[in-house]
C-alpha cells in the first residue's frame, strides 16, 4: 500500500495550464478642445436664412451671408459680404470684402477689395481699392490717404 510518507516513485507532477494574459488595450486618444474665450477680435455671422433690417454697430468684423438692410457701422473691423450675401446697406469699416452684392455707398479706412464673382453699386472711399476680373463695379471712387499720415505734407514744429 501506498502511505503518502513514504519515499519512492510519487505522482507525475500536474501540467500547469497554460495562463492567458490579457492583451493591454492602449489608452484612449484625447484629442484637445479648442474652446478659447470668445473675444472682441473674432468674427460674427449673418447666416444665408436671414434678413436683418436696421443699423449694425459693434466691435467686432462681420461675415454676411444672408440680407441686410440699412447701415453698418463697424470701424477699426472687416466687413466680408460672402457669395450668397445681398447687401443693401451703407457700411462704414476698416476693410470691406465684397464676394456678394452691395447696393450702397461704402467706406474703408484701409481697403476695399471686390472679387471676381462680387458685385457693388455705390460709392467707394478707401486708402486702397482692388477689383478683380470679373467683378462688377459701378459708382466713383474716393482714395483717400491712410488714416494718421499725411504723406508729403510736413509737420508744424511744436511750440513751447
Amino acid at each position: 500500500m501506498w502511505k503518502p510518507n513514504q519515499t519512492g516513485p510519487t505522482a507525475p507532477a500536474p501540467i500547469p495550464e497554460p495562463t492567458t494574459r490579457p492583451i493591454p488595450t492602449p489608452p484612449p486618444v484625447v484629442e484637445p478642445v479648442n474652446r478659447a474665450p470668445i473675444s472682441a477680435g473674432d468674427q460674427a455671422t449673418i447666416g444665408k436664412g436671414l434678413l436683418v433690417k436696421g443699423e449694425i454697430t459693434g466691435s467686432e468684423s462681420l461675415y454676411i451671408d444672408g440680407k441686410v438692410e440699412g447701415s453698418i457701422n463697424l470701424p477699426g473691423n472687416r466687413v466680408t459680404v460672402g457669395r450668397n450675401g445681398q447687401v443693401a446697406a451703407s457700411i462704414i469699416a476698416r476693410e470691406i470684402v465684397v464676394l456678394g452684392k452691395i447696393r450702397g455707398n461704402v467706406s474703408a479706412s484701409d481697403r476695399v477689395d471686390i472679387r471676381a464673382e462680387g458685385s457693388l453699386s455705390g460709392d467707394v472711399a478707401a486708402a486702397r481699392i482692388s477689383i478683380e476680373d470679373g467683378a462688377f463695379f459701378k459708382g466713383g471712387i474716393d482714395i483717400r490717404k491712410p488714416e494718421g499720415k499725411a504723406a508729403g505734407a510736413p509737420e508744424a514744429p511744436k511750440s513751447a
